[in-house]
C-alpha cells in the first residue's frame, strides 16, 4: 500500500480527486488532504509519503516550489501536478523537475486512473529492484513479503550485524526472533528509525539504523552498547559488528559481505564482540600451527591411540579457552576431527556432508564452553568406539581405496604426504597399511604400478617413444625412467620393446607385485 497526500486549494476539486482515487482498486491510501503548500510540506516532513498530488497554483507555496522543497526532504517522492488548460505550457516545463506526470482540470476518472496505474507500476518496479539488493542476505520468506515504507529512505544509515553469542544458554523460540530484536532496537533508537532483517543464518540479524540516532548517542559504539544492554534485559547475549560510516542503502547492503567476514574472523568463544573497525583478529593460532595440531590428532586417530588422544584433546580445549580462540578457528578444528573420523570409518557407518554438518552444529550450539568440551569428548569417544567395532577388513578396505586412488593418478607425481593429506591420516600410517597388505614400501608399490603401466603402453602403443612414456608417467628424466624400468623388469625399455616386436606378442607384459 502506497501513501498519498493531496494539496489543492479548491475543496470541490480536492474532494473529487480523493473520491476518484478511493473508488479505484489501486493500492493507494490518502493520508492527508491540505489546502496549501505550507501545510503539505509540513506533513511530508513529519510523515512518510510516497505520492504527492498538488495543484500548480496555490497560496503561500505554489506547486512547483512545494515539489522542489519536498524533494529535498524525500528525494524518492513521486509528484503529480494538477493544472488548468491555461497553465499547460507552464506544466510541461515543470516536468523537467522530475514531476511524474500531470492531470488537467477538470480531472476525469479515466485520466486519473491512467496516471496512477503507471505511477504504481513504477513504484512496484522500484520496490522489486530494492528487494533484489537484499537477495542472498535476507531470509527468503521474509524477503518475499518485505515492504519498506518511504520513511526507510529518508535518512542515511549505518549497518549492524547482530549475532547470538556462542556458548550461551539456549533462547526460547519466542525470544530470538525478528519481532523481539526489532522491538528492542526500536526502544533504544526512539524516536529515530531502525529496521531489522533476519539473515540466511538463524543466529544472525542485519539492522539498518537512521544516522539521526547519533543526535542521541555520542557515537555508533555508544549506540551498540545501548543495544547490547537492551537485549540483555531479555536474556539475549549478542556480539555486534558495525559499519559506522553513514551511507545510502545500496552502499550499505553491498558492504554487508565484508562486515560479515570481519565479524566471523573476530568472533571469539567467550568475549562479546563490539567492533566497528577491521583489524587482524586476536585469538588466532600462529601460521602453520593449526596444520601441525590437526596432523597430530589425525595421526592418533589413525593409530587408534584413544587414551593419548583424549588426554591431549582435554588439554587443547583448555588452551583454546585460555587464549579465547576465535570461533572460526575452533569450528575449523572440530570440522577437521569430524572429517578424519568420517574418512576412517567404513562406508556403512560414514556420514554424508549434511549429517556431518549437523553433528558439528550441535556441538557448537552448546549453552556453555564447558558443556561444549564435554560434548566433544563424548563425541570423540563414540567415534573411537565405532572405529574399534569395525572388523579387520577396515585396513584392507583402506588399502583398496589407496590402490584405487593410485591407479587413478598413475600418470601423476604423488608423494606419500600427498596421499596422507587426501585420506586425512599420517604418512606413517599410510606406510604401515601399504606394507601390511603388499609387503612393499609405498614408494616401491607406486613405482611398480607405474612400471606396469609403462609396460602396457610399450606393448599396446609401439609408436610411442621411450621419452614419451617417461613424460606421460611423470618421471621427468628419460635416463632415470630407463634405470628404474630395468630395475623392475630386468631389461631396458628399448630392449623390452624390441623383444615384444620380435616375439610378435601383442599382450602387455605384467610384472609381479
Amino acid at each position: 500500500m502506497y501513501t498519498a497526500i493531496i494539496a489543492e486549494d479548491s475543496k470541490p476539486i480536492l474532494r473529487n480527486i480523493q473520491a476518484l482515487i478511493q473508488s479505484t482498486e489501486l493500492p493507494i491510501r490518502i493520508a492527508a488532504t491540505v489546502s496549501n503548500g505550507i501545510e503539505a510540506l509540513e506533513f511530508i516532513k513529519e510523515h512518510p509519503v510516497d505520492i504527492l498530488l498538488t495543484d500548480i497554483r496555490m497560496p503561500k507555496l505554489d506547486g512547483l516550489a512545494l515539489i522542489e522543497q519536498c524533494k529535498l526532504v524525500n528525494p524518492r517522492l513521486k509528484a503529480v501536478l494538477i493544472s488548468g488548460y491555461s497553465d499547460f505550457e507552464y506544466t510541461r516545463k515543470a516536468l523537467n523537475l522530475q514531476v511524474f506526470d500531470y492531470l488537467l482540470k477538470p480531472v476525469e476518472r479515466h485520466q486519473l486512473v491512467d496516471v496512477m496505474e503507471r505511477l504504481v507500476k513504477q513504484l512496484d518496479e522500484q520496490q522489486r529492484n530494492e528487494k533484489d539488493l537484499f537477495e542472498g542476505i535476507v531470509e527468503p520468506e521474509f524477503l518475499s513479503s518485505m515492504e519498506l515504507g518511504m520513511d526507510f529512505y529518508t535518512d542515511d544509515k549505518f549497518m549492524l550485524i547482530l549475532r547470538r553469542q556462542p556458548f550461551t544458554p539456549e533462547l526460547g523460540l519466542d525470544l530470538w526472533t525478528e519481532n523481539v530484536i526489532q522491538r528492542c532496537l526500536a526502544e533504544v533508537s526512539a524516536p529515530d528509525g531502525c529496521w531489522v532483517f533476519p539473515t540466511l543464518l538463524p543466529e544472525k540479524f542485519l539492522a539498518l539504523v537512521n544516522g539521526s540516532v547519533l543526535n542521541t548517542y555520542l557515537s555508533v559504539h555508544a549506540y551498540m552498547e545501548a543495544v547490547s544492554s537492551g537485549l540483555q534485559v531479555h536474556g539475549i547475549q549478542v556480539s555486534i559488528a558495525a559499519e559506522p560510516q553513514l551511507a545510502g542503502i545500496l552502499a550499505l547492503v553491498t558492504g554487508y559481505e565484508q562486515l560479515d567476514k570481519m565479524m566471523n574472523e573476530q568472533l571469539s568463544i567467550s568475549v562479546r564482540l563490539m567492533d566497528t573497525v577491521y583489524s587482524m583478529p586476536k585469538g588466532m593460532l600462529p601460521s602453520g600451527e593449526m596444520e601441525k595440531l590437526t596432523g597430530l590428532f589425525a595421526d592418533m586417530i589413525g593409530q587408534r591411540k584413544k587414551e593419548r588422544f583424549t588426554l591431549l584433546l582435554k588439554q587443547q580445549l583448555l588452551n583454546f579457552q585460555s587464549t579465547n580462540i576465535r570461533i572460526t578457528e575452533l569450528e575449523r578444528f572440530i570440522w577437521f576431527l569430524a572429517e578424519v573420523f568420517n574418512n576412517m570409518v567404513s562406508h556403512q557407518h560414514s556420514w554424508d556432508r549434511l549429517s556431518l554438518a549437523g553433528e558439528v552444529e550441535l556441538l557448537l550450539a552448546r549453552e556453555s564452553y564447558d558443556a561444549f568440551g564435554e560434548a566433544v569428548l563424548s563425541w570423540t569417544e563414540q567415534s573411537f568406539e565405532l572405529l574399534h567395532l569395525q572388523n579387520k577388513k577396515s585396513g584392507q578396505e583402506l588399502f583398496q581405496q589407496l590402490d584405487q586412488y593410485l591407479q587413478q593418478n598413475i600418470y601423476s607425481k604423488l608423494s606419500i604426504s600427498d596421499v596422507a593429506l587426501k585420506f586425512h591420516v599420517s604418512p606413517s600410517y599410510i606406510s604401515r597399511i601399504v606394507k601390511k597388505h603388499s609387503q612393499s614400501t609405498f614408494v616401491h608399490y607406486f613405482m611398480q604400478l607405474k612400471i606396469d603401466e609403462a609396460c602396457r603402453l610399450i606393448a599396446t602403443k609401439p609408436e610411442l617413444k621411450v621419452k614419451d612414456v617417461s613424460e606421460v608417467l611423470s618421471f621427468g628424466d628419460q635416463h632415470y625412467f630407463s634405470k628404474v624400468f630395468k630395475e623392475y623388469t630386468g631389461c631396458s625399455p628399448t630392449e623390452y620393446k624390441e623383444g615384444r616386436i620380435e616375439s610378435g606378442s601383442g599382450l602387455p607384459f605384467t610384472t609381479d607385485r
